[in-house]
């Protein structure tokens, strides 16, 4: 007799089916799932070209970006870079005020002329004033007397403070008893003040004769040296009086600053420094270096024939047109004329034994020592 199937063995059948079911769906999942993923990888490849080629394509166009943005600062700032412009802007006496970062100022071009005027304009001024000097006095010289280095280097320490025809008058006797550096330097000094005192300071200018002679004769062989840093290391000589002596006894240009010169480029307004070493500075950026000597002679005997310190002569001044100072001395030609001095006034000129040019000229020769001037 079969047997009736119970209710928990339909229900266990059930159960298992449900399970088998189950598990068919899980396999069917697990298959799509790997399907899925053989097939991602390709893709996520294609994506990860395609992202890695936008970042190098943004790279190096960040790349071109940034090397053009050197260049462009490069050439912003390269017009701030012009030291020859700069420097010309220094020198030009109309821009030399302006201030520029990293370039000294010029220090020996003068910003303002005295006048007012342009540099230019100052520059042509002074060089037609030493022009028009050159055709009055064309025979000037030194107005010493002198036949060799030594007796102008002694005789222009002793100028100092005193005129040039009284060293004349006086240094004859000196040379004549110490002809040579080796002489006086051995001389007795009472006896070399007694000589010396006509012109002045005598125990000063004695102890700088002998001390200068000595000099000479122990550390250049008894000869005048030929250079200004040797001749200023003399005793009693400076600038001024190295630069005569260059300038006359060895042909090399210098610019003479005595009392004369000082005057008459400030009357002038050359400049308004009062240093000499400043005044021969500011003076000598004016003219080509050949011109300082003959431009020396040429002011210092204007300064001394006419346009004297107290008193000029404007009224017979050649260059009175060109002359800023015009009108503070005397302007009537008649009475002016009584002003000129030496030859200009028919008076004796300073020297004994004067060039022959100057003799040709019409000058005088002084008179020697004791018998009036």
């Amino acid at each position: 007799m079969k047997k009736t199937p119970t209710r928990k063995t339909a229900a266990k059948k059930t159960t298992t089916a449900a399970k088998k079911t189950t598990a068919a769906a899980k396999k069917a999942t697990a298959k799509k799932t790997a399907t899925a993923k053989q097939a991602t990888p390709e893709k996520n490849t294609t994506t990860k070209k395609t992202a890695a080629k936008k970042t190098t394509a943004k790279k190096t166009t960040a790349k071109k970006t940034t090397a053009k943005a050197p260049a462009k600062k490069t050439t912003a700032k390269a017009p701030a870079k012009k030291p020859p412009a700069l420097k010309r802007a220094t020198v030009a006496p109309q821009k030399a005020t302006a201030a520029v970062k990293g370039v000294p100022p010029a220090q020996t071009i003068v910003e303002k002329t005295p006048t007012g005027e342009s540099r230019t304009a100052l520059v042509r001024r002074a060089r037609r004033i030493n022009r028009e000097l050159a055709e009055v006095y064309p025979y000037a010289h030194p107005e010493l007397d002198f036949t060799n280095p030594f007796q102008l280097l002694v005789a222009t320490v002793l100028s100092a403070q005193t005129t040039d025809l009284r060293v004349n008058q006086t240094t004859p006797a000196l040379f004549a008893k110490y002809p040579t550096p080796e002489d006086l330097a051995a001389a007795n000094p009472e006896e070399v003040e007694e000589i010396l005192r006509p012109c002045g300071f005598f125990r000063a200018k004695t102890k700088s004769v002998i001390g200068l002679s000595r000099a000479l004769a122990e550390d250049f062989g008894g000869e005048v040296p030929g250079r200004l840093e040797d001749l200023v290391k003399l005793p009693g000589v400076g600038r001024k009086t190295a630069f005569v002596v260059l300038g006359n006894a060895f042909g090399r240009p210098g610019i003479t600053v005595d009392t004369h010169f000082q005057r008459l480029v400030r009357r002038w307004k050359w400049t308004e420094e009062t240093d000499p070493d400043k005044i021969e500075a500011a003076v000598g950026a004016l003219f080509p270096k050949s011109d300082w000597t003959d431009l020396s002679h040429h002011v210092i005997w204007h300064g001394r024939r006419i346009c004297h310190a107290r008193k000029p002569a404007c009224g017979a001044c050649p260059i009175a047109p060109l002359c800023p100072a015009y009108g503070e001395g005397e302007t009537d030609p008649e009475k002016a004329k009584k002003l000129l001095k030496y030859e200009k006034g028919g008076f004796p000129g300073q020297r004994l034994n004067p060039p022959q040019a100057y003799l040709d000229a019409g000058g005088i020769p002084a008179p020697p020592l004791g018998a009036g001037s």
